[in-house]
C-alpha cells in the first residue's frame, strides 16, 4: 500500500453515536473547504503544492481536524461573575464528588429495595443506602423521618393498596437534609411513585423538585460546592425529553434563581460516562457562555 493511501485511509472514529459521525463529516469538509480556498490562492507561488506527499498531507490533517472534533468532551466548565459561581457538567461518579451531595427521591421517599420492586438496585436512592449508608437502611430511614418532620404530607396510602414500602406522600420539591457537614445529602421528591412501584415524573415536577432543591441549598449549603446527578434521566421516566433537554432545563433554573440570590458557588451536573455521548458537550457550552453573557464585562 502506498504511502498517500495510507494517508487516505478513514482513521477509526471514536465509539460513539450518529451525532459524532455527523460532526466528523461536516468538520472535515469544511476543513477541506478552507484548505482548498487557501490552495487556489497560493498554489501559483508555491512550487511542488501539488504533489502527492502534499496533498497526503493536506488531506490527513483534514481528517485528523475531523476526528478530532467528533471525539466528545468530557467537561464543560463556565465561570459567571453574575453572580459569582462556576458550573461545571462532567461525566464521572457522583459519590466520588467533594463537597454536598443531590439524590432524587419519589414523594413517600421510600428506601426499601424489596429485590427491586421499590428501590432499583441501579439507582442513586439504593447507591446511597450503599455506599453512603453502608447498607444500614434504619438509619437513614431514621434521618430522613427527623429531616421531615417539619414537612406535612399531602397524603397516606391505606396498607392494603400499598403493601411495600412508606405510605406518607409529601409534596413534589420536598427537600430531606441528611447527613453532617462538611458534606450533606439533599434528598429531593421530584417523582411520584405509584402503588404499582413505577414513579413518574414530569417537566412541571422536575421543575418544582428544582426550585425546592434550590431553597433548600439557599438555606444549608452555605455557599458550598455542590453535585448533582442528570436529575430525570434515569427511573423518573422523563425520556420524552432528551438529556441535553434535562441539562438545560436544570442549569436555567440554576442561573435564575441564582440571579435572585447565591445558592452555592460552584454547581457540578455529574452524568454518567455511558450518557456522555448522548450530550452534545460543545453545544451545551454556548448554552453556558450564553446564560453567563453580561453586557457589562
Amino acid at each position: 500500500m502506498s504511502r498517500l493511501s495510507r494517508l487516505w485511509r478513514l482513521p477509526r472514529l471514536p465509539r460513539g453515536t450518529r451525532r459524532a459521525r455527523q460532526v466528523f463529516v461536516r468538520d472535515t469538509m469544511v476543513a477541506f473547504g478552507g484548505l482548498s480556498a487557501v490552495l487556489q490562492v497560493v498554489g501559483p507561488f508555491v512550487p511542488h503544492i501539488g504533489s502527492g506527499a502534499a496533498v497526503g498531507l493536506s488531506v490527513g490533517a483534514c481528517l485528523g481536524w475531523g476526528l478530532l472534533r467528533a471525539r466528545p468532551a468530557a467537561r464543560v466548565q463556565q465561570v459567571f461573575r453574575r453572580p459569582d459561581m462556576t458550573v461545571v457538567v462532567e461525566a464521572g461518579d457522583l459519590f466520588d464528588q467533594s463537597g454536598h451531595l443531590v439524590v432524587g427521591f419519589c414523594d413517600t421517599f421510600d428506601t426499601l429495595s424489596a429485590d427491586g420492586r421499590v428501590i432499583h438496585g441501579d439507582s442513586l436512592q439504593a447507591q446511597l443506602l450503599d455506599r453512603g449508608y453502608g447498607g444500614d437502611v434504619s438509619r437513614l430511614d431514621a434521618e430522613l423521618s427527623a429531616a421531615l418532620a417539619s414537612a406535612e404530607p399531602v397524603a397516606r396510602e391505606e396498607r392494603a393498596d400499598k403493601p411495600l414500602g412508606k405510605l406518607d406522600r409529601y409534596p413534589i420539591g420536598t427537600v430531606a437534609v441528611l447527613g453532617a457537614r462538611p458534606r450533606l445529602v439533599f434528598g429531593v421528591a421530584y417523582s411520584r411513585i405509584g402503588n404499582d412501584y413505577v414513579a413518574t415524573s414530569g417537566v412541571e415536577d422536575l421543575w418544582r423538585g428544582l426550585g425546592g432543591l434550590w431553597d433548600a441549598l439557599r438555606a444549608h449549603a452555605q455557599l458550598d460546592r455542590v453535585a448533582m446527578p442528570l436529575a430525570g434521566s434515569g427511573l423518573a421516566r422523563l425520556g420524552y425529553l432528551d438529556r441535553d433537554s434535562l441539562l438545560r432545563l436544570i442549569l436555567m433554573s440554576f442561573v435564575a434563581r441564582s440571579r435572585e440570590s447565591a445558592i452555592c458557588r460552584e454547581l457540578r451536573v455529574v452524568i454518567r460516562p455511558e450518557e456522555l455521548e448522548s450530550v452534545n458537550m460543545r453545544e451545551l457550552a454556548a448554552f453556558l457562555d450564553a446564560l453567563a453573557w453580561d453586557p457589562d464585562r
